[in-house]
This record gives C-alpha cells, structure tokens and sequence, in this order.
C-alpha cells in the first residue's frame, strides 16, 4: 500500500469541517494539521479528527512545522492567492475551495504557478461531481440551441449564519462568491465561449461597508446566442420565496430542478439544501397536428443524493486521482478562471454600469 498523501488542511468553517473529515476518512489521504482562526472551532473539529491532529493559528508556521505533500486551503477568499502560491513553492499540491481568488488576476498567477512547478490545484467546484446536477446538464445539452438558464440561490439570514455572511462580504460581494458555480454550469451547458456580461446590485442593511453590496443579479451573453441570469442575496431581509430556481428553457423545451426541500419555509440558508435536487423535470415543446403537446412532462426522481459530507468526499476522490494518477487539469484550471472573468466583470459592470466584453 502507498504512504497517505498527508494533507495540511486551513479552515474549519462548514466547508473546510467537510473536507477535513473527507482526508481523514479516505485511505489515501491523512490529516498533517489543521489551520484556524477560532480556536473553538480548531478544536471542535480536532475533536472530530481524533484528538491526535495538531492545530494552529499560523498558516506560514503550520506549512514549516508539518512539511505536507498537500494544502486543502477553505478560509476565506482574501487568503487563497497567498496561501496557494506558497504551498505549491513548498512543494504542494493544492486544493482550493471556490471562488480560486478574489480577483481574476490572482487566479490566473495560482495557475500559472501551478503550470510551471508542475503541482496539482484542483478547484472546489462541487456541482461538477454532484450525480444530479451532471445529469441535470445533460439534458439541457438536448433542448437545442439557444438556451435560456435562469439561476439563483437567496438566503435569508439570522444569527451565526447572518454573521458569517457579513464576514463573507467584507472582501466579497454574493454574485462573486457563489455565482462562479452557476456560470461554470452555464458554460458546461452552451459549451460556447461568454461574450459579454452585466451586473446590477444592492446594499440593503447598514451593516456593511458603503462599497459592499449583499445582493446581485448577473446577465451573461454567449457566442452561440444562449443567455443566462444569477441571483444572489444574504441577509435577515431576503425572501423564502422563489429563492431556489434553476431552469433552462431551449428550442425543444425545458429542464428544471424541483427542489421541494430547499424551497420548503425557512430553508434557504441551510448550506445542505443547496445542492439537493430531489428531483428533475423535463418537458418536451414539441405539438402535434391538434396543437397539442405530444409529449407529458417527465418527472425524473434522483434517489441516495450524496449529502454535503458525500460530495466533499468525492471532490478529495477526485484529488487523490489528480496526484495518484497524474492527471491533466489544464481544462480544470482554465474553466475556473473563465467563470472569475464572468462574475468578476458582472461585478465591474454594477460598478461602473457599463456593460462588460469578456
């Protein structure tokens, strides 16, 4: 059997807890350390890992003390650039939740540096390992062409979720942070290159910043004449309603996610219910003679979803083949930077008003 590929692992918030205890449950991997700001959650999730992990508050010492074969890097977005860039110099691989940086300019140097020391970076786009959400673009690539996809994910937020969303917001506007899942989405379905984009957005609460916004809505152009839109907002005001839609309409009709669970009443900052589908429906525009659809909507029912621990899981199995099997993820690197220049240019264009050329 191969030595575990030891994993100094940086955050511990609700994603960083998912991929740590990912490493620790794959054979292939072991947890080396475990970097935090909050020395309560450091040890919660200490605890979890079986009280033999060593913790720090410094990512810089952690690196020296611990020399890993890998970095999964879950802080927030300010960090990712400087992180990454010094674990792959220390001769890591490098896993890195999204978005990859807080600017395109950023992601591109990862990348670059990941290129020229030959180092794995895997991006944590978990919709590209979710079963439902594959599927769910497989089918809109049978609607024909163009396609309309409409998108957004509000979350109305109080508490610890409320104060973990002004955390967020303090270097990283909504349609930023999430909206690079939904757009790589988007350009998995058109398959074509995104011509132009453009952004309005908000700030509805007192407690930010005056140049921070809590909501968003992108508009993204396509070369092929597809056209998408994102929502995003956070915050106590938000509504529950409507704030889970995801369709894509096409010539030859239209695929959407029926969500009951996550649209259920008070759901929409449940991080679990976002990437449950339950179910899909596909309906089919084609009329007959009469001028009557030919086809009933089809009603596809996805049974054992991965839950949010399950898709952490297969996103570090993915990593482990990465470096395991030397696998070429120069369509990885470049698909994520391509969705940064989407959500970064939508934010320029709420800047500046003017729409965007991609």
């Amino acid at each position: 059997m191969s030595t575990p590929i030891r994993v100094l692992c940086v955050g511990a918030g609700h994603m960083g807890r998912s991929h740590a205890l990912a490493y620790h449950h794959l054979t292939g991997f072991s947890v080396a350390g475990l970097v935090t700001r909050s020395e309560a959650s450091r040890a919660a999730l200490l605890a979890e890992l079986g009280g033999t992990v060593p913790g720090f508050n410094s990512f810089s010492e952690a690196l020296r003390l611990t020399r890993p074969d890998a970095v999964s890097i879950s802080s927030y977005p300010d960090t990712h650039a400087a992180y990454a860039i010094a674990a792959m110099e220390a001769g890591c691989h490098v896993f890195v939740e999204k978005p990859l940086a807080e600017t395109v300019a950023e992601a591109e140097a990862i990348v670059a540096k990941a290129a020229s020391l030959k180092r794995k970076l895997v991006i944590g786009y978990i919709l590209r390992v979710h079963p439902s959400w594959i599927r769910f673009i497989e089918l809109a690539r049978t609607l024909g062409k163009p396609l309309v996809m409409r998108m957004n994910l509000n979350q109305q937020s109080s508490g610890p979720e409320w104060r973990t969303h002004k955390a967020l917001l303090s270097s990283i506007s909504p349609i930023v942070d999430c909206g690079v899942h939904y757009v790589d989405v988007m350009c998995q379905m058109t398959g074509s290159k995104p011509v132009r984009v453009s952004g309005i957005g908000a700030r509805l609460t007192d407690e930010l910043p005056a140049d921070k916004i809590n909501y968003g809505q992108l508009q993204v152009s396509f070369a092929d004449g597809s056209v998408g839109w994102y929502e995003a907002g956070w915050g106590p005001m938000m509504s529950e309603v409507a704030f889970f839609v995801k369709d894509v309409v096409g010539p030859k009709g239209c695929v959407s996610i029926v969500a009951d669970k996550a649209a259920s009443e008070g759901q929409s900052a449940n991080v679990n219910a976002h990437s449950q589908t339950q179910s899909l429906r596909l309906h089919h525009s084609a009329l007959g003679p009469d001028g009557k659809f030919t086809q009933t909507d089809e009603r596809i029912c996805l049974e054992d979803e991965p839950d949010h621990d399950g898709l952490c899981r297969r996103e570090q199995e993915y990593f482990l083949r990465a470096i395991q099997e030397d696998l070429d993820l120069s369509s990885h690197m470049l698909d994520a930077i391509q969705s940064m220049r989407i959500v970064a240019g939508a934010d320029e264009s709420f800047r500046t008003g003017k729409t965007v050329d991609l």
